[in-house]
């Protein structure tokens, strides 16, 4: 279930009319929230290699990584066939191939039903032009992206060139978040048909605010800002008991 714009718009206004801090403009909230949403997504990453790194009990790593994948689902994507063929090709031989814009990381890449390992770009270069233990074969082609140009080899022979993937798995990157509005009397008015929600996780709604705030020079504690909601949430249950 998507974050609604227009609801942490209205908490980020409520909050800076509470501090006294003047009135935050649609074009500013659009743009401060994006950065927000944009920085709270790279944190799943960060948080996810923090993860693999710590030592010690299983469970609770497990548990941690369980928690960040699930706030991730959403932007799991993967292109096939025609799509992959479309990739803008890159000039570096035949078979290479740009990365889309909208790809934020690649997690798995296939070539003829076969997984691809993934290596670094001296990684790559080795193995592919090494011995025949370690080359590349139709059994276990490798993949390498740099500067976002995706390269594939299943053999060692150059004359062959790269190979087009028919499977890439990635995360995309957040839809760009829009309060839309129209202007009435002056005022700015939320219009649902022109706004885009955001696509991070429910549970990121006050996160959401506080970064925003911040962004917004309102200086806040993360506390203080779950605290309002839960006391605006218990407000609205008590008029509508009424």
């Amino acid at each position: 279930m998507a974050i609604s714009v227009d609801t942490v718009y209205q908490r980020v206004l409520a909050l800076t009319n509470k501090e006294q801090r003047g009135y935050i403009t649609p074009q500013e909230f659009n743009l401060f929230a994006n950065h927000a949403q944009e920085e709270i997504f790279e944190q799943y990453f960060y948080d996810l290699n923090q993860a693999a790194r710590v030592p010690g009990n299983d469970y609770v790593v497990a548990d941690v990584d369980d928690m960040i994948e699930e706030k991730m689902q959403i932007f799991e994507n993967q292109d096939t066939g025609g799509v992959v063929a479309g990739y803008a090709p890159a000039p570096f031989g035949a078979g290479t191939k740009f990365l889309p814009a909208y790809i934020y990381r690649v997690q798995r890449v296939v070539y003829n039903n076969k997984t691809c390992e993934i290596l670094r770009t001296k990684d790559f270069d080795d193995v592919r032009f090494g011995g025949p233990l370690t080359a590349p074969d139709k059994e276990r082609p490798i993949a390498n992206i740099r500067n976002n140009v995706l390269r594939v080899v299943n053999d060692k022979d150059p004359l062959t060139g790269f190979k087009l993937p028919t499977e890439v798995h990635y995360y995309r990157k957040p839809n760009n978040i829009v309060w839309g509005y129209i202007v009435l009397n002056k005022k700015a008015l939320y219009d649902p048909g022109n706004s885009i929600h955001f696509e991070l996780h429910q549970s990121e709604e006050s996160e959401l605010v506080y970064k925003i705030l911040k962004f917004a020079g309102v200086s806040m504690k993360r506390e203080d800002v779950a605290g309002a909601a839960q006391s605006a949430e218990m407000l609205q249950i008590q008029q509508e008991k009424k």
